[in-house]
């Protein structure tokens, strides 16, 4: 039921041109009024952000990192020439709306997924944000899926605005996830991206994705495509797995640019250890299986999540449900 519940209120504030924004209030969830003639049907300038809160087993609420999910919806809404929102008077209003639907936070390893979004250019814009509880992102929940490398639709490119939460850059991802499962007999649940004709890998569905594989100079090496060239999202949990990976220095973390064929070598070479794709709304979602130029590369976790990322997703779940301190988990008081 991913997205079809909804809480009791939502969070919405209006801008007028020339005035600003006016003051933000909390109202009953509700339809938006809006004119047939609004840009965001037309031309989808709109951005969205989402993000979870989680009630730890103490009871309290917590949001993972928001000021960096603020950072990056200031970034989309000043790709589409939009009044911005000041980042910590954001937090606050998302913190006003959890305390509002409190009940609606679930507990254990459920959570509530934090939607946030905005609509129009110089002329109204509208920003809110509703409150989803959310289960397991995927039906098998968290068992390892099955990829199609597609190297002929392409999701971002270098110079456009892939590295941006902006409602066109997702629409058409659909067509593509679906001809995938089609070609794969229903076997793939997501498009591993790859661009240009070296077929370098991007990101998967809506995802970042890394690759552990042993060097051939007999180094562990975590590998993810970097942001140099605006084609990959700076994702919340693609950060916090680079910073979690580079404190613990157990493998080496390397931002750059690596090829699906690379991917292929180390399998066949047996150096290709895990896959993994990282992101909010799944958090971490093992890989075993890519379908790759009518062959499928079949990653040695198996049916088993890899023992990296199981160390990645713990680190993080931990962090979520407050069972460690971080500064990366941020309290919803009074609660």
């Amino acid at each position: 039921m991913f997205g079809k519940i909804f809480s009791d209120h939502m969070f919405v504030c209006d801008h007028v041109a020339g005035e600003g924004w006016g003051a933000p209030a909390i109202v009953p969830h509700g339809p938006l009024a809006l004119s047939p003639a609004a840009m965001t049907l037309h031309y989808a300038l709109q951005c969205f952000e989402g993000m979870k809160a989680y009630r730890g087993g103490d009871g309290v609420v917590r949001l993972f990192r928001p000021d960096l999910n603020a950072a990056r919806m200031t970034s989309s809404l000043e790709r589409l020439r939009m009044p911005t929102f000041e980042a910590v008077a954001f937090v606050e209003c998302l913190k006003a709306l959890l305390r509002a639907d409190a009940g609606w936070v679930p507990d254990g390893r459920r959570a509530q997924r934090v939607p946030p979004a905005d609509g129009h250019r110089d002329g109204p814009t509208k920003l809110f944000c509703i409150l989803s509880p959310v289960g397991p992102y995927y039906a098998n929940g968290f068992d390892p899926i099955a990829v199609y490398a597609d190297s002929s639709n392409v999701r971002a490119w270098p110079g456009g605005a892939g590295n941006t939460k902006i409602g066109g850059n997702y629409a058409p991802s659909i067509k593509p996830a679906r001809d995938a499962a089609d070609a794969t007999g229903g076997a793939a649940q997501q498009v591993l991206y790859l661009f240009g004709d070296d077929h370098r890998v991007t990101e998967v569905g809506a995802m970042n994705v890394f690759v552990l594989w042993e060097t051939p100079y007999g180094t562990r090496e975590l590998v993810t495509a970097p942001l140099d060239y605006g084609d990959i999202l700076p994702g919340v949990t693609r950060r916090s797995v680079i910073e979690l990976a580079r404190a613990e220095g157990a493998v080496e973390v390397a931002e750059r640019p690596f090829t699906m064929r690379e991917v292929k070598r180390a399998a066949d070479e047996g150096r290709l250890l895990e896959v993994f794709g990282a992101g909010t709304a799944a958090v971490i979602c093992p890989i075993n299986r890519i379908f790759y130029e009518g062959d499928a590369i079949d990653v040695p976790t198996g049916a088993d999540i890899g023992p990296v990322a199981q160390s990645f997703w713990q680190k993080l779940s931990d962090i979520h449900y407050g069972r460690v301190d971080s500064p990366w988990a941020v309290p919803v008081d009074d609660l």
